[in-house]
This record gives C-alpha cells, structure tokens and sequence, in this order.
C-alpha cells in the first residue's frame, strides 16, 4: 500500500516551498537521468502526463519509437537536503511507459519488479543490504576528477590520518535527512577508499535507494572540492571498490534462510538459494561486473572473489554466510561491484536463487580454507571454478545461459549485450602505457 497519495505530494511540495522537482530514472546500464519541471506541472507529472524522447537514452528505442512517459512512484518523494531552503529542490523517482500506457520493457525498475512478482507467487519478499564502497580523490583546477590523493590511511583509520573523514560525516547526515538509516561507515583498506553501510530493505527500495546513495556521495564529495568513484578499480596495486550484496527471503514475517536445527543454522530454502547462483553466476557476471575495469578488481590477492565456492567461515569465496542467525541470516554475494546496475544486479540475484529453490538445486560442498593459498591443482579437485576474466568472457557466459535472457527480457539482453561488446571491442583497440613500457624498447 502506497505511503502517499498524488494529494499529500501536492501538499508537501506547496507546505515545504519545493519549486522543482527532478523526475528521475535509469537507463540500462545504470545511469542515472532525470526531467525537471517546476511546481507548476506537478499535478500534470503526477498524472503521468510527462513525457521525453526515448530515443535519446543509450539502450532505450530507435527514433521512430521515440516517446515514453515518466509514472512517478509517489513513495520515492524526497527533499535534496543540500539544495537552498527557499525553492527547494525534491526527486520523484519514476517507471518509464510507452504510450500506450503499458511498461517498457527496457526499464530496468521493471526488469527487478518482474522478479520481485515471481517471488511473491511463492510468497517471498526479498530483502537486501548492500555494502557500498567508494574513493575520494582531488580534482584539479578545473574541478574535473583525477586519481590523486595524498592519504596513507587504511582499514578502520580516523583523522588525521583519514583526510576524507569530514566529507564522510557530511554524507552520513545529508542520507539520514534523506530517510536512511546508516548502520556504519568508516575508512576502507586502500588509501583514499570509504564505506558507508545502510540498513537492508525490500530489493525495489534498495535499488533506489543505492541509486539516491551514489548521489548523494558524488554530489557532497564535490562540496568538499573532492570526486567520489564508483570505479571499481581505479589504483593500480590498491585494493578495488564492492558492493557486496546481503540477501534473505522473507515468508509470513519470517526470515526463511533460518534454520536452529542446522548445524549452520541454514535452512535448505538458504542452500537452495546458494545452489541456484553458484549455477547461474557466470552468467550473471557482466550485470554484477558491468565494465571492462570491473576485471581488474577480480584478481587474486586484493581481497576480491575470483573462485565459484562459498562458505560459512570465510571471507575468499564467492559467497559467505555472515555470522548473524535468526532474522539476520543471510547470503552475502561478493564479487558485485558498485558500477553496476542495482536494478539488474538484483534481478538476477533474485531469479538465479529462486531458481535453486524452485528446482531443488543443491550447493556443493562449503570450501572452509583460505582459496588464495590452495594451488590450482587443489582447487581442480575440489571443483572450484573461476568467474570470467574479462567482460567479453561475461558476455558469451551471459548469452550461454538462455535463463539470463529470460530475467532481462529480450530487449534488454540485445541491447546490453550489444553495448557490452562493443565496449570491450573499444578497450582492446587502445595501445595501453603498460604495453609502451613493456615492448617499445624490447621489440
């Protein structure tokens, strides 16, 4: 049931002297974009009357198909806490539909709203906690982002060391004046890198509200005359950025993954869950790994999953069972990187596991030792594979398993998958300073 009707909006924009308002939405690879309009046409916006060129957004439709309209999800109303006091600025954040009022089926809102229906046919709700991490670097003079910092701090680190530490409490107050509710945040192992963990939720609201969070970081970041990144590798020899994902199902107000009588204190919905994305991942890949960088991030020794395991005791696999049990059982996904978009990343997640439990799908074995420090012929035997190498490996995993097409729908697999190729078809054309280096002078 709906928090607000197109009444309360109308009657907190007037009350609150908000004078714009920034309809927003994502493209497919998780770009943010927005119309604005004034107060004026808001009661116009609120009946689904604004529309804009579709043709215009990478991924969306040709010209000849050009029109959509913009359905503003009343519960996503929110006031920008950095924007001035007298005409205040608020977000709707907004379905996309074609004209003949039916959804389009390239938004990626309506890619996850399509997984969330098929677990609620099984009575599921699906809940998520992501973990975002990010860096702070300076800009230069004409505020245009580099990858400079002068900081030497590392994990749990405050200031002085931590020069990023103010910009940091800014962003914690501006998303708790936002709604959020922020369970921590604090320096990250790399020099310049940050955390800030809010509480889980239901998997729509947490896309958006990831989508609000990235905002926020770059928009107050910039304040402090900084650049936040989302790149999930940007230093060489650093540790790069995740967004590990916390997963649950919930059934009657109850926490399913939960089991006392296991000695894990797992359900076998929780094994099930694990058993359909360890099956699907490869797949999954190029949605929870979206760019060509995301591949540098997933290399052995910088903390980042590269192996297909999981465990209950570990952090080197691909999926560990975090220790809090009862209604904070859960299974943390941890390859996810913060480029992707939460909308697909989350769609996947959610299929991929409800088709192990729908299909009894069965884990293996957990792998308790450290998987870094096995040797490859260990890791063999004990059939550990590998995620892909690089992003057109994740693509031809992603068009080897037809299940991947049928959670993105065929619109949106064409033209992910198309764009994808032809990023990696852009990367491998360049002449890197590594190869300079490497070669100009030996051959």
């Amino acid at each position: 049931m709906s928090k607000y009707t197109k009444e309360d909006i109308i009657r907190i924009i007037d009350e609150e002297d908000v004078e714009f308002i920034r309809l927003q939405f994502v493209d497919i690879f998780g770009n943010l974009k927005n119309v604005a309009i004034t107060a004026s046409q808001l009661e116009k916006a609120l009946n689904n009357q604004i529309m804009f060129d579709g043709s215009s957004i990478e991924g969306f439709v040709r010209i000849e198909e050009s029109d959509m309209y913009l359905y503003p999800d009343l519960d996503t109303l929110a006031i920008f806490p950095w924007r001035p006091q007298q005409g205040k600025v608020a977000r709707l954040i907004c379905d996309v539909y074609r004209p003949n009022g039916i959804p389009f089926e390239g938004d990626p809102r309506y890619v996850l709203k399509r997984a969330i229906a098929e677990a609620a046919k099984l009575g599921y709700t699906f809940m998520v906690g992501p973990e975002c991490e990010f860096f702070l670097f300076h800009t230069d003079e004409n505020m245009l982002p580099t990858t400079i910092t002068y900081e030497k701090a590392g994990y749990f680190d405050m200031g002085p060391n931590d020069f990023g530490e103010n910009a940091r409490r800014d962003m914690v107050l501006n998303l708790e004046e936002l709604g959020f509710e922020i369970e921590a945040s604090h320096h990250e192992c790399a020099p310049a890198q940050h955390e800030i963990d809010f509480k889980y939720g239901e998997a729509l609201k947490t896309a958006d509200d990831i989508m609000t969070f990235k905002l926020t970081v770059k928009t107050i970041a910039r304040r402090h005359g900084l650049h936040a990144s989302f790149m999930p590798k940007p230093k060489f020899g650093e540790a790069g950025s995740g967004m590990h994902i916390n997963m649950s199902l919930m059934k009657d107000g109850r926490n399913i993954f939960a089991d006392e009588n296991n000695a894990l204190g797992l359900s076998k919905e929780a094994y099930f869950f694990i058993g359909g994305i360890m099956k699907h991942i490869k797949g999954m890949t190029a949605i929870t790994n979206p760019i060509v960088n995301s591949y540098k991030r997933l290399v052995p020794g910088y903390e980042a999953p590269v192996y297909i395991a999981w465990s209950g005791i570990n952090r080197s696999p691909l999926i560990r069972i975090p220790a809090s049990r009862g209604n904070g059982t859960r299974v943390e996904l941890r390859c996810a990187d913060p480029a992707a978009n939460p909308y697909l990343a989350l769609a996947v997640c959610l299929r991929a596991g409800l088709d192990g439990i729908v299909n009894h799908i069965e884990p293996p074995k957990s792998v308790d030792r450290n998987i870094y420090e096995m040797t490859e012929a260990e890791r063999k035997m004990l059939g550990i594979g590998s995620l892909p190498d690089t992003l057109t490996e994740a693509v031809a995993e992603m068009e080897a398993d037809p299940f991947i097409a049928d959670v993105l729908g065929e619109h949106v697999f064409q033209k992910y998958t198309e764009a994808k190729r032809e990023e990696w078809n852009r990367y491998r054309s360049q002449v890197t300073e590594w190869e300079i280096n490497e070669y100009l002078n030996k051959i």
